[in-house]
């Protein structure tokens, strides 16, 4: 006997080697063998297990309401096969596994089954969705199947965009657009026509684009009918509102019929129908005679011819030649008399018109000055509202007091109607021209009438004169809490709309020595105005309207306007643009920051929270911006979180979180609208800066205490499109969770709202009330106590008295050689990002002081102004100011 080598033998089993040793005992020798043969070295293993093949994977499935969903895998040949699901392995006794022998090859094949609920799907905290995927082992080792992903079905209700009924005439080509409700998966789309399906392969003459919208080739009678959208996905099935197509045809003659027979009148005619083709479901009828007729003698017609031919041989006698030349001359004479007589008649009438309201001079001085009820005849010729200003139009009526005189003047019982003449001339000792179209009204006094700071002294809560006054377009209606007007002459005043960080500063001398304008500022609603943004643009600021447009200004205004441009980073993200708006609704340029030029009409003084603009041209202002690259700009947004008034008494509750700009005008929109809707702000809102980056925002709900409540939502999360938060529409963007109690006595509510930027910044709102509760209202709005009033006129609007303008001015604004004049000054208070603006001005320091003005509304003190002051050496001025002023 003697050993064989050491052999390494494979087992066949769950993947591990077993060493043997082999003991070859050899006997003795035999007839069969010779002592020359031995045993072979080793003997040949069986042949090596392969990898696991996957025969069947997993695939991506929604759960459609709270039905679970199935997930299945089979691998050949596998020892065992296991689901992991998000990176973490799923329970073994969640696992249903069968095993069988493939008849062909003789391998081991398993297959397996999990179950997948909406909770697990819901409980998934982050950016990836819930996926699952397979593991199969053999002795050869192990092979991962593809991911399966697991979404909760959805399809929301609303339309993103539905089609419209529209008229098109025979063979045009119809669009007809349809963008479905946003949905998991996607939603198909079908269109009915009739409630019939639609099928382009059996109709050619339609067709539907791949962004699902129907497409009529050329309009046929026949397509006359009610469209409608439909979207549909695994969840539900949406309907839109149906649209109406009328297709029309315009009415054609025929060709003309032949000519009748020569009639009795020497005419014959012809006809022709309106009938190629006939006019169809409100076509336009032919235009033109159905019928035609023409002398058929070519103009020989013989009874007229005839009587020519008598006529000629039998020339006029002489007595009656001179009756016919007499009675010519007659009929010349009566003409001219009754032109004469019209033209009288017409001069008197005009005079009468245009004298017929004036009395005396003494009665002229009360005209325009009826108590705050007295109501004027209504004119005949009243201005439609829509048409453009004209600034020498005849005058108008007015319905309020524009200002009052001294008492002895006031008190005078005469009075005089407001007429439509231009101009009340017959009074030797005063002229008063009023104005008073849709969108201007000014009266004039002369400029040696001598009124003092005590005759103006009821102009300094004017507030909104010419309440009912309409203006010159509809996109200038006025809403509450969003516009103000007030009457304004030479010493100027203030405009500002309370809580809205909006306001028009008219500086002393801007108007006309003697001139009495009713100047008004409104914000424009979302709804009622064309956005100026284009292309890439945001808008980053309310559209501001400010007039009477066309008014003649001496100097500049200055409008502030609050916006949401983030501007606190070293390098600028931003390109900002000042748009306004024609007459015909364009937005144009008016200058970009940074860009300025002589040519420039406006100065932009641009601050973190605001702007102010000094321009000499009224009308529609806003503010837009792009990002300036490399660096994407932020937009400061607003997150404002709404639950309904307690008590509630229903089994349903709803949170609405509003995203807005970071402006004081957006917030107080959402908080009227809100509190017309019975909601309440829970907290202060909080601040989130929007990237320009095309990433959605993104809105979740988390840690709701199950037991008691449930929440309403299909998916895991809502999301507001990028786009509709960057092109900055004014109107108040909002999501909404809806959820559902267990009972009645169930009260109190916990849990967190995320609202966050995909990829970006993010708020979190901790949640914890009792909805039965009633708090007072919250408001982050000032009270109206705090509020700056609607309107100051007169020197009660300005912070700096008048007295110690004039001497600032006077000090400043003729060049220094040192350099120590209005230069310095604009230095010192940062205006001097374009100097040339204010060099071309008459008094460069009066402007600046304007500007100080605006930018401190509220707060102006002095010692801003005296410390710029005092650092330039203007010792002479800070004795001024310490002697007239409060600093």
């Amino acid at each position: 006997m003697r050993l064989a080598p050491l052999q390494r033998v494979r087992i066949i089993g769950p993947s591990f080697l077993l060493l043997v040793f082999g003991l070859v005992v050899s006997g003795t020798e035999s007839s069969d063998y010779s002592e020359s043969e031995v045993l072979p070295d080793s003997y040949p293993s069986a042949p090596a297990e392969p990898l696991p093949e996957f025969l069947l994977e997993p695939e991506d499935a929604f759960i459609v309401k709270n039905r679970p969903v199935q997930l299945r895998c089979r691998a050949s040949p596998a020892t065992q096969i296991y689901f992991k699901c998000n990176g973490e392995w799923v329970n073994q006794n969640d696992h249903v596994t069968r095993e069988s022998l493939d008849q062909v090859t003789g391998l081991v094949v398993r297959e397996v089954d999990i179950s997948v609920s909406r909770t697990q799907v819901e409980e998934l905290f982050g950016l990836e969705d819930y996926w699952c995927q397979c593991v199969a082992w053999s002795s050869a080792g192990t092979t991962k199947s593809n991911r399966a992903y697991v979404r909760i079905a959805y399809l929301r209700k609303n339309f993103e965009q539905e089609p419209l009924g529209r008229e098109v005439q025979l063979e045009q080509e119809v669009l007809l657009q349809c963008r479905p409700p946003e949905g998991m998966p996607a939603a198909e789309v079908d269109w009915l026509k009739n409630e019939d399906i639609i099928d382009p392969s059996q109709d050619s003459n339609f067709l539907i684009t791949i962004d699902h919208n129907l497409i009529i080739k050329q309009a046929r009678l026949s397509d006359t009918a009610n469209y409608t959208c439909v979207a549909r996905n695994v969840v539900a099935r949406r309907r839109s509102s149906t649209a109406t197509l009328i297709v029309y045809v315009d009415g054609g003659w025929t060709q003309w019929a032949k000519w009748s027979a020569c009639g009795t009148e020497c005419t014959h005619w012809r006809s022709r129908e309106c009938q190629d083709p006939l006019p169809r479901n409100g076509g336009k009828h032919c235009s033109g005679s159905m019928m035609e007729s023409k002398n058929c003698t070519e103009g020989l017609c013989a009874r007229n011819k005839k009587v020519s031919l008598e006529h000629a041989s039998h020339p006029l006698s002489p007595g009656m030649g001179v009756a016919v030349y007499t009675g010519l001359v007659v009929a010349l004479l009566l003409t001219v008399v009754m032109a004469l007589g019209v033209g009288v008649l017409a001069y008197r009438r005009r005079c009468r018109h245009f004298h017929g309201d004036i009395t005396d001079s003494s009665s002229a001085l009360t005209a325009a000055f009826h108590p705050g009820n007295y109501k004027p005849p209504r004119q005949d010729n009243t201005l439609h509202p829509s048409a453009p200003p004209d600034l020498t139009a005849t005058a108008g009526t007015f319905r309020g007091p524009l200002f009052s005189l001294p008492q002895g003047i006031n008190d005078s019982p005469h009075k005089i109607p407001m007429t439509t003449s231009p101009l009340l001339d017959p009074l030797p000792s005063l002229k008063i021209k009023v104005y008073n179209s849709s969108t201007l009204s000014s009266l004039e006094l002369p400029a040696d009438m001598g009124l003092g700071d005590g005759e103006i002294l009821s102009l300094k809560s004017v507030g909104t004169v010419g309440r009912e006054r309409e203006f010159h377009s509809h996109t200038l209606s006025r809403e509450p809490g969003l516009s103000t007007s007030a009457t304004l002459g030479h010493l100027g005043g203030r405009l500002t709309i309370p809580n809205t960080g909006v306001s028009l500063l008219v500086p002393p001398g801007t108007i006309p020595q003697g001139k009495f304008y009713e100047m008004y500022l409104i914000i424009n609603k979302w709804d009622k105005t064309t956005l100026p943004s284009e292309g890439s643009q945001t808008v980053l600021s309310p559209v501001v309207s400010c007039g009477p447009s066309g008014m003649l200004l001496k100097r500049p205004v200055v409008l502030t306007l609050p916006h949401c441009a983030q501007l606190d980073t070293p390098t600028p993200d931003w390109t900002l643009t000042l748009k306004t708006q024609t007459h015909q609704g364009a937005w144009e340029e008016v200058l970009t920051v940074g860009e300025e030029s002589l040519s420039s009409p406006c100065y932009l003084q641009l601050e973190e929270e605001c702007c102010h603009v000094l321009m000499e041209q009224l009308g529609t202002y806003g503010l837009v911006g792009q990002s300036c690259p490399p660096r994407p700009a932020c937009k400061r947004l607003q997150l404002a979180l709404f639950a309904p008034r307690a008590p509630c008494l229903s089994l349903d509750y709803s949170l609405r979180i509003y995203c807005i700009h970071d402006t004081p005008q957006a917030l107080k929109e959402v908080m009227d609208l809100e509190r017309s809707l019975g909601g309440v702000l829970i907290e202060d809102p909080k601040p989130l800066l929007f990237k320009d980056s095309y990433h959605n925002l993104r809105l979740s709900i988390h840690d709701i205490p199950h037991n008691h409540w449930r929440s309403k939502l299909l998916a895991k999360y809502q999301e507001i499109p990028f786009y509709h938060i960057w092109s900055g529409s004014q109107r108040p963007l909002h999501c909404t969770f809806s959820l559902e109690r267990a009972s009645l006595a169930v009260s109190q509510l916990a849990c967190k709202i995320c609202v966050r930027q995909v990829e970006g910044e993010g708020q979190i709102f901790q949640l914890h009330t009792d909805i039965q509760e009633t708090l007072p209202p919250h408001s982050p709005l000032p009270s109206a106590s705090t509020c700056l009033p609607s309107s100051q006129v007169g020197p009660y609007a300005f912070r700096l008295p008048d007295s110690i303008r004039h001497k600032i001015c006077a000090s400043l604004d003729a060049p220094s050689a040192r350099g120590c004049d209005w230069r310095l000054l604009a230095r010192s208070l940062g205006f001097d990002r374009y100097l040339n603006y204010f060099a071309t001005k008459p008094s460069p320091t009066g402007v600046l002081l304007d500007l100080w003005e605006a930018c401190h509304q509220g707060d102006a003190d002095l010692v801003s102004l005296a410390t710029a002051l005092e650092d330039m050496g203007k010792s002479e001025v800070l004795v001024v100011m310490t002697t007239d002023g409060d600093c």
